[in-house]
């Protein structure tokens, strides 16, 4: 099979960050093989994607007053990505071997419109690879089912020479040529080791655990960022953030735990678990002094309104948890589903808790079950998050309450229409993992959370031919 796509996105606005998206276009190939042999399966898949995307901060938003704060930011991206495998009959299971591979490259580049010789390399020619290997097999272990897992990955990156414009101030071009006269490769390997076993079912019931070692390695903005900037990967906090050459390969030791029953009218499929992180990233201070500005980077981020920046580091982390799907089936066409996430994140080397952590959450839904048709209301319960990250200065949020209605109708065998409207009271609230709003032409004030969605609606009709 082969698929090649490419997707074009205008202006958008994007309130959480210092500049909304004025182009995002984006190609897409891919091309697979599968091969039923008779004694394997052997399967292929190659694959690209590549990224240009512009912001600025001048065309969406209020520009600023002085021509000289003008903001435009151009990136771009380009991924490969590979894998072959086969599996066969061994052992008793069934086993699966294969090698995969990937390769990107990122840049970023932020300038001024108003003035050609204001440019800053914040971003240069980033490449980052990796390299793996798998081995998984399925098959009885004794008395139980399981699946065996192991992997080995060979990551490296590198980062061209960051340069900055004539028309910046000195400090910057100073912290772009100390950051260019060292080493700025890494290479390191993550081994990935996973156990799961389950038994068969009895009297309703199957039981579950899964032991695992997994790893995973920062991302290029958390290593190569040389200039304090409020890129973050997703976070959208407002804080700015400098990236560090010397982060380590994150590595998590898993345990998890539950059971699946299904009986005459109820059901629960509960699963607790805990995470022991060595060396997650997690954005900290800068040095010892936060709020004394006595490096250039604690300087230029001063000068761009963040008096105290923050650094990725490696940190101590646990997780542990609870989630939890069940459900009833009463009498005649009615019946409750329900969803129950709880997680609670801490730091292991300081007393502290871990940055951005969902709160505990609740998702009930009743519905009348026909034929032909079915509708459901669904109401979803989000408790308050209060224990929050002190280092990153993390404010808490309220908890709330949103109502849902949603319906299904089969037409015919071939005609399926959905409509459903989502928040029914338009009630206001505050996700705990959105961004922070950055946009002075809005109604919600700069440096608050962003509302979540509003009451929205949909009509969706589906056609199988």
């Amino acid at each position: 099979s082969a698929d090649v796509r490419r997707h074009e996105a205008g202006p958008a606005g994007n309130p959480p960050f210092p500049m909304d998206i004025r182009f995002m276009d984006t190609d897409f190939a891919k091309a697979r093989y599968l091969g039923e042999f008779d004694l394997f399966t052997l399967e292929a898949n190659v694959g690209s994607v590549s990224v240009a995307h512009a912001m600025n901060n001048f065309d969406l938003r209020p520009a600023p007053a002085s021509p000289m704060m003008w903001r435009e930011t151009f990136a771009d991206a380009d991924t490969t990505t590979g894998d072959v495998s086969a599996s066969f009959n061994q052992w008793g299971g069934r086993l699966e071997l294969g090698l995969d591979a990937y390769r990107a490259e990122h840049s970023a580049t932020i300038t001024n419109p108003n003035n050609s010789n204001f440019f800053v390399a914040a971003i240069p020619d980033a490449e980052v690879e990796r390299f793996g290997m798998f081995a998984e097999w399925q098959g009885a272990v004794g008395s139980l089912n399981s699946e065996l897992g192991l992997r080995v990955d060979r990551h490296t990156s590198d980062v061209g020479e960051a340069s900055v414009g004539s028309a910046l101030p000195p400090a910057p071009g100073m912290l772009a040529m100390a950051y260019n006269g060292v080493d700025r490769s890494f290479q390191d390997t993550g081994v990935d080791a996973v156990a799961r076993f389950f038994t068969d079912e009895r009297d309703g019931f199957v039981w579950r655990f899964t032991l695992a070692h997994k790893t995973h390695a920062p991302t290029y903005l958390q290593r190569y960022g040389w200039m304090p900037i409020p890129a973050s990967g997703g976070l959208a906090d407002g804080n700015t953030y400098v990236g560090n050459l010397d982060l380590e390969l994150e590595r998590a030791l898993i345990a998890e735990v539950g059971f699946d029953y299904f009986g005459d009218r109820f059901y629960a499929r509960p699963t607790v678990y805990t995470r022991q992180v060595s060396d997650f990233v997690q954005g900290g201070p800068f040095d010892s002094t936060p709020g004394v500005i006595d490096t250039p980077q604690e300087m230029i981020s001063n000068m761009n309104g963040d008096p105290t920046p923050l650094r990725w580091a490696n940190v101590d982390a646990e997780f542990y948890g609870l989630d939890v799907d069940f459900g009833y089936d009463f009498e005649g066409p009615l019946r409750f589903d329900g969803v129950l996430n709880y997680v609670r994140g801490k730091r292991g080397d300081v007393d502290d808790n871990l940055y951005r952590i969902a709160p505990p959450n609740l998702t009930g839904a009743l519905t009348w079950q026909k034929d032909m048709w079915s509708a459901s209301m669904e109401v979803r319960s989000v408790a308050e998050q209060d224990e929050v990250s002190a280092t990153n200065s993390e404010q808490p949020t309220p908890g709330y309450v949103t109502l849902g209605l949603f319906a299904d109708w089969h037409m015919t065998q071939s005609v399926h229409v959905s409509v459903g409207v989502e928040n029914l009271f338009d009630h206001v609230y505050r996700d705990h993992l959105s961004g922070y709003n950055r946009n002075s032409g809005s109604d919600v004030a700069v440096g608050t959370r962003l509302p979540g969605a509003g009451r929205s609606a949909f009509v969706r009709i589906g056609i199988v031919g």
